[in-house]
């Protein structure tokens, strides 16, 4: 007997990712090639990412260009990106700092005695506790852009950090959107 098939669409972490590399580019005109040399993405990846992202509402394409819609994307952001994309720990390991330990938050936040969270990455300076980066192309495409690395520092605090860190994360993510 042959199995159904789902066709219930969901949402991958790198289309997240994409929509915060949109969001980091905001108001400009990016072709599919530039958006995917931009996040370190195929064009396959970029052209099914964002039509995911669209069947989720969180992305509208106006005059054939993909536009963040605000609202859907604020709530999806605030209250169920963190349990859709959970952080995930690992080991000490040399890396590049994220959430707390990275711009902006790390000119709010006091730094601890404690191990920062880091993505691991060959050209990290930093030791601290491994946290998974949203998708494994992010680490090297927030090397080359410092608005892509602060949303995804912004989004890592969201994701892993305490109540203080996430509202810090949210008034400063308000400040984009």
């Amino acid at each position: 007997m042959r199995r159904p098939v789902n066709r219930q669409p969901s949402l991958k972490a790198q289309d997240f990712y994409l929509l915060l590399a949109l969001l980091a580019k905001r108001g400009e005109v990016l072709t599919y090639p530039e958006l995917a040399a931009y996040a370190g993405l195929s064009m396959s990846e970029v052209h099914s990412a964002l039509k995911r992202a669209e069947q989720a509402r969180l992305l509208a394409f106006i005059d054939k260009q993909p536009r963040i819609i605000t609202p859907a994307f604020k709530e999806f952001l605030f209250h169920g990106a963190r349990y859709a994309f959970p952080a995930a720990r690992g080991a000490m390991v040399a890396g590049i700092p994220t959430a707390y330990a990275a711009a902006p938050l790390d000119a709010l936040i006091a730094p601890s005695a404690d191990p920062p969270p880091v993505w691991p990455h060959p050209e990290g300076k930093v030791r601290g506790i491994a946290l998974t980066p949203l998708y494994p192309s992010a680490p090297a495409a927030a090397l080359r852009s410092p608005a892509l690395y602060e949303n995804l520092a912004l989004f890592d605090a969201l994701r892993m950090g305490n109540a203080r860190e996430r509202n810090l994360a949210e008034k400063l993510f308000e400040e984009r959107l």
